[in-house]
């Protein structure tokens, strides 16, 4: 669907920074809506979508477990 988004787990990407994150989101919306940038009548639903996308995709990737990759053990 989305070419452009690449994957943002181990051990395809050694680190994923809140900006990968942000840039996947963004691409997802976009293709979604179909709008690359929305019209101000659109912005707040465009950008509370993105954050959500976001956000869902944080919780993923710290959910998962990857067989073979370690977890970080859990703070004390």
């Amino acid at each position: 669907m989305c070419r452009s988004i690449k994957t943002l787990r181990e051990p395809y990407t050694p680190e994923v920074t809140d900006a990968d994150v942000q840039a996947a989101a963004l691409q997802y919306v976009r293709k979604i809506s179909g709008f690359r940038a929305p019209a101000a009548h659109n912005a707040a639903a465009f950008d509370a979508a993105v954050a959500a996308v976001a956000a869902a995709t944080s919780t993923l990737l710290d959910e998962l477990v990857v067989r073979g990759t370690p977890r970080p053990a859990p703070a004390s």
